[in-house]
């Protein structure tokens, strides 16, 4: 399929107003498409909110009259009724007179049904330009649908020397205002939080999106804040005081405890998960973070919990911030990985280096 360089760079502004919606579309994934009709643009739109319009109907709105049209979108238009309309069927009713899309819906049970009913109508339908970038804008939500578990991302700070916090527990801060700035808009564009109860008890963590922390536009910081993600604490023994911040109001929380443990006050919202390893089941876990639509799935907690889920083959990414300073070689590691031999060693494949302010963003892929 041959598409022109014109194509390209109207698909490029999809994926560009796709990424606005990063913080707020969740469990949707957020969609781009421009409209252009004799090599002008007439439209633009991105997915909002759940339960307000799709990037199509945003689009078709703006534009008025979309007849004979061209549709850039950076996911195949929906086929079935949601919260919303089908998309497909109101590209159809505008008269549009061709659909280019990035990708096909990754969702098995709509996947090119609604490519198909755009060319049941005789629509010019062409589908694959810039899928690969397509692809990296919404990962979480193609990896909850082709394999029942969102993207899963462990954020953790270090020393230049490996160490997260000094013998005592005493962690804050390592990394400076930059590098908790850019951990901020990560937990923005999660659907769900992770952590332990070892965390909770440690730094009485609230793990909330804070607006003044973003450093975003008011605009874009009020769509953050106002779609929390739903922290999650692991607690198998019940140990999570009543008071504490993270069961506190500012986001909901689901509490995970042990089977015929009982939960602690204050928790409204808990959830009994079976013994395994020492600690609580991770697949059963991941299994309701699944029934509840969480695309993208960050960890934050302390060595011991990020290494059992990266034992496990659970963990997607690592983004490591690094700081300049020593801790000393009684301070805690980064990981609690006991391995024995070299052959053991856990392969990582790094996917970008940044500095943050004063510190550097290390993002790696491990190699199970």
């Amino acid at each position: 399929m041959i598409f022109t360089a014109f194509d390209t760079r109207m698909m490029a502004r999809a994926l560009q107003l796709a990424r606005r919606g990063r913080y707020s579309t969740m469990p949707n994934p957020h969609v781009g498409c421009v409209l252009v009709r004799e090599g002008h643009v007439i439209g633009e739109g991105y997915t909002r909110p759940a339960g307000g319009n799709h990037a199509e109907i945003e689009a078709l709105a703006q534009a008025g009259d979309a007849r004979g049209a061209t549709a850039y979108v950076t996911l195949e238009p929906c086929s079935h009724h949601g919260k919303t309309g089908p998309c497909a069927e109101a590209l159809v009713q505008a008269g549009v007179a061709r659909v280019v899309a990035a990708m096909e819906d990754p969702n098995p049970e709509v996947s090119g049904r609604g490519l198909a009913r755009l060319r049941a109508a005789g629509i010019d339908v062409a589908c694959g330009l810039l899928q690969a970038e397509a692809e990296q804008v919404i990962p979480g939500f193609i990896a909850r649908m082709r394999r029942g578990r969102g993207r899963v991302r462990a954020k953790l700070a270090m020393s230049l020397d490996g160490r997260t916090a000094m013998a005592s527990g005493e962690s804050q801060w390592i990394t400076g205002p930059s590098a908790r700035r850019d951990v901020q808009r990560l937990r923005a564009m999660s659907c769900a939080v992770v952590t332990g109860v070892g965390t909770v008890l440690a730094d009485d963590c609230a793990l909330t999106v804070r607006e003044q922390e973003l450093g975003m536009s008011p605009e874009a910081a009020a769509r953050a804040v106002a779609r929390q993600p739903l922290r999650v604490v692991l607690d198998s023994r019940g140990q999570t005081p009543a008071g504490a911040r993270i069961l506190g109001p500012g986001a909901p929380t689901l509490l995970c405890h042990g089977e015929g443990e009982t939960p602690p006050a204050g928790a409204a919202d808990c959830l009994a998960l079976p013994f395994a390893d020492g600690g609580l089941e991770l697949a059963a876990l991941f299994a309701e973070l699944n029934r509840r639509q969480c695309n993208e799935i960050l960890v934050e907690s302390g060595p011991r919990l990020v290494g059992g889920m990266l034992r496990a083959g659970m963990l997607d990414e690592l983004i490591v911030y690094m700081a300049p300073c020593l801790l000393g070689s009684e301070a805690r590691p980064l990981l609690h990985l006991p391995l024995d031999t070299m052959a053991e060693k856990v392969e990582l494949a790094f996917t970008d280096v940044r500095r943050v302010g004063a510190d550097w963003r290390f993002t790696a892929v491990p190699r199970y």
